[in-house]
């Protein structure tokens, strides 16, 4: 079915029954007249831009018009996105005069990233192109290769990316402008975030909770984003919900989020109006922020927002074919997508273009008129392009020695709580240069020693408010995750601890991030950033209380879809492990670390040098529990997180008593990439390792924490498959018990105990002999432990002791309480 069809350009919407009085709520101005020097300068970069924009759209060559356009000046395809061009080569326009007349540091952030052409042409008209792409200089050649290139394999594509001076944000995806913003202004006391959020961006789901954002922004300590609602009333083909909503509703509802609104939609004079209302946010911050630092801050202050009202594809030909292109759907690609072969077109095409007069905008070399340099910043560092935190800064943590927090082995103890007190010491070193974004999960996740030092960043609370908390907690992982990639691209470190079935909330913006950072590595100018790390705890090995729902390992897949320069997933066994993987993700740059753990007290199963050594493999042997140190095995045991590996060390406690006869290997791997094939993963074991640590040729049962596809997945291409079987999580759940969890998921003891058990009869004569009788000794346990849980609502008594390989008594266990 066609879009909806218009009578009329630029409709209005219909009047709410709002009293009147609410328009109070919305500021008002005096508009200051701008200098005849200021306006005219504004307007001829807008001009150029505009054009240069329109141009990159259409024209394979006549870039500047010199001869008569032809059909062989247009491009073979059509690409890219006209509609809200206009919109924001204007706010460009404005934050230059802004940046130069106040000195200030600007990073515009763009939610509508289909718009590249206007910033494209915006980065060539201040020469912030040229100073990373030469071949882009402010000259006729350089014009005519960002012109003719646009959206083809060789140049720019249609949508904002890392390859984009100045961008911090991947401008695909809707919906993460705002969250990105508020993540890059933490801690940076002298910037200011523009961040224009279409209305179309506006109907997604974390751009509506993003708008709560500067409640967590402390202008003590922090710069300041200023919102700009560019509302044109059209998506690709109706109207937006914004573009339907009238001054009232519109005041009403920013008021509510806690700004001061300011409308900006004087189209008889678009300059004079944007000007006052950016001088007008901009003095705003600068009085909150004075208040803030001078001992005096606001209460609950009210941030400026800026709601920008102008046509959808401003300046292209009104009417197409009789159908209203101007101010309406039509314009939000490409206008006029017939101009290669339609003469009228083609005609439409030309008077467009030369409505800008580009030969007063152009000097003879291809360079701009002075009356445009005039509003650009002189400083290179001032130009929207080549502002330094958006490519070029990375503060470096000082961490302690993780040993110093290290658990004596042997002990019981959970790695959330010794990881927290590790990073509450972090924080103390690190005063501004890390944060922890969560979602409302940090005390329940174990995390809470890092509050020894540090507190909550919660500007509306008065508990938290004004304390320089390293922590900001918010239920919506959307934020979280945009917060987090704001801090990071612009040089900070941050951790997002989450329960593990909700990371999946924004695995497509982890995605859209790690094309961002693919890109960014494959230019010559943006230099390493920190990793950004997500701690998965409250595992669905632990989500029996709370239930199916809680119970998704899927994140992992996520992550290992991800180019191997940027995936990195670890699943550490015990508090040590996690202790020393947790500092290495701290350190590293440029990844996507995903570390996988229990929140519930663990046995620590290897003392500090010991985890060291076995978290720089990657994997290893874990001769404790192996028959003869793991030598000349039967059978290779496998496990693969924190407790399906405790299921495995109680199957080989178990098959050392019920089958001496059995050799048995067990092996651990914390470092989930090492599994892949030789070459696929910087940290792939080669085939030579691999059989030393797996055998070449004795069955290997995995108890893995993830789906076990996943395992598949990596160990495609290794030699002697056949050999491999796999339990894991099997989408099997409910509200139950710890040990009840592992019964349904065939990962319990007793599952993996009949898998060694088959597998080491293949090798092992006095194995094979008594293997139906033992075989049928376990399954009856199984049954007998599962009709108990059933009956009595727990588990067995004594379930979760850990078990001694020397022939003393196992030490008792507390499995840790449900919450």
């Amino acid at each position: 079915m066609p879009g909806e069809v218009i009578d009329r350009p630029n409709p209005q919407a219909l009047p709410s029954h709002i009293e009147d009085n609410v328009l109070s709520l919305a500021v008002k101005l005096d508009k200051a007249k701008l200098d005849p020097s200021t306006a005219k300068g504004l307007q001829e970069f807008r001009r150029a831009a505009d054009y240069i924009a329109a141009a990159m759209i259409f024209l394979h060559d006549n870039v500047l018009l010199e001869k008569e356009l032809t059909f062989d000046d247009i491009k073979p395809r059509l690409l890219g996105h006209w509609g809200t061009c206009p919109g924001l080569t204007l706010v460009y326009s404005h934050l230059n005069v802004l940046a130069t007349k106040h000195d200030q540091d600007i990073i515009y952030v763009v939610g509508p990233g289909h718009g590249a052409p206007a910033i494209l042409a915006s980065l060539w008209l201040e020469g912030s192109l040229e100073r990373f792409y030469p071949q882009y200089s402010r000259n006729k050649e350089g014009l005519h290769n960002l012109i003719t290139k646009f959206s083809t394999p060789s140049g720019f594509p249609s949508h904002i990316n890392a390859e984009t001076p100045g961008a911090i944000h991947e401008g695909g995806e809707l919906g993460y402008a705002l969250s990105v913003a508020f993540g890059a202004v933490m801690d940076r006391p002298d910037l200011v975030v523009a961040c224009i959020v279409g209305d179309g961006e506006s109907e997604t789901g974390p751009t509506a909770t993003a708008w709560h954002s500067a409640k967590y922004i402390d202008p003590k300590e922090s710069g300041a984003v200023i919102p700009i609602v560019h509302v044109n009333g059209f998506k690709i083909s109706e109207r937006t919900i914004y573009g339907c909503m009238d001054d009232k509703e519109m005041a009403t509802l920013f008021t509510g989020y806690g700004y001061q609104p300011r409308f900006v939609e004087d189209l008889e004079d678009i300059d004079g109006d944007l000007g006052a209302s950016m001088e007008w946010a901009l003095s705003e911050v600068k009085r909150i922020q004075k208040a803030a630092r001078s001992g005096e801050s606001i209460v609950k202050p009210r941030w400026p927002v800026l709601i920008l009202r102008t046509p959808k594809g401003w300046g292209c030909p009104k009417k197409v074919h009789g159908e209203i292109v101007e101010g309406s759907f039509h314009a939000h690609q490409v206008p006029l997508m017939a101009a290669k072969t339609d003469e009228s077109e083609l005609k439409q095409l030309k008077e467009w273009l030369s409505s800008y007069r580009p030969d007063e905008l152009f000097t003879k070399d291809g360079d701009v008129v002075e009356d445009i340099l005039r509003t650009i910043p002189k400083e290179d560092s001032k130009k929207l392009g080549q502002q330094i935190d958006t490519y070029g800064t990375h503060e470096e943590l000082k961490l302690p020695d993780w040993k110093c927090f290290g658990v004596k082995k042997g002990q019981q103890v959970s790695c959330m709580q010794v990881c927290g007190a590790m990073l509450d010491q972090i924080f103390v070193d690190n005063p501004h240069s890390i944060r922890v974004f969560s979602p409302d999960e940090l005390v329940s996740n174990k995390l809470d020693a890092v509050f020894r030092h540090t507190g909550r960043n919660f500007q509306w609370d008065e508990f938290s408010r004004n304390q320089g908390g390293r922590v900001i907690e918010i239920l919506s992982e959307h934020c979280c995750e945009g917060f987090m990639q704001g801090y990071t691209l612009t040089g900070r470190t941050a951790l997002f601890p989450s329960y593990e079935s909700f990371l999946g909330i924004i695995h497509t913006m982890m995605v859209q991030y790690s094309k961002f950072n693919k890109m960014a590595r494959e230019t010559t100018w943006r230099k390493d950033i920190s990793s950004i790390n997500y701690i998965e705890t409250s595992t669905w090995t632990r989500q029996e209380h709370n239930g199916f729902s809680h119970q998704n390992p899927s994140f992992i897949s996520a992550v290992l879809n991800l180019k191997p320069t940027a995936a990195r997933v670890y699943l550490p066994p015990d508090a040590n492990t996690f202790l020393s993987t947790l500092a290495h993700c701290l350190r590293s740059k440029n990844y996507v670390n995903l570390m996988v753990g229990s929140k519930q007290p663990q046995p620590v199963f290897l003392a500090p040098d010991e985890a060291e050594s076995h978290c720089r493999a990657g994997a290893s042997v874990w001769k404790f529990a192996s028959t003869d140190k793991g030598l000349d095995p039967d059978v290779v045991l496998v496990g693969v997180g924190a407790e399906i590996t405790f299921e495995v060390i109680g199957a080989a406690a178990m098959l050392r008593k019920l089958v001496p006869h059995l050799r048995v290997r067990v092996v651990n791997v914390t470092d989930l990439m090492v599994l892949g094939l030789e070459g696929s993963h910087p940290h792939a074991l080669t085939h030579a390792d691999f059989d030393a640590l797996f055998t070449a040729d004795r069955p290997i049962h995995f108890n893995y924490h993830g789906y076990a596809n996943e395992l598949k997945g990596l160990l495609f291409g290794r030699p002697n498959l056949d050999r491999i079987s796999i339990e894991a999580y099997d989408e099997e759940g409910s509200t139950t018990t710890p040990l009840d969890m592992m019964l349904r998921n065939r990962v319990s003891r007793w599952h993996v105990a009949d898998a060694a058990l088959k597998g080491g009869a293949a090798r092992n004569e006095k194995v094979r002999v008594d293997m139906h009788e033992i075989r049928a000794g376990i399954k009856h346990e199984l049954q007998k432990t599962r009709e108990y849980v059933m009956r009595t609502g727990k588990d067995p008594e004594g379930a979760y002791n850990t078990p001694n390989f020397e022939g003393g008594e196992s030490t008792k266990r507390d499995v840790g309480y449900a919450d």
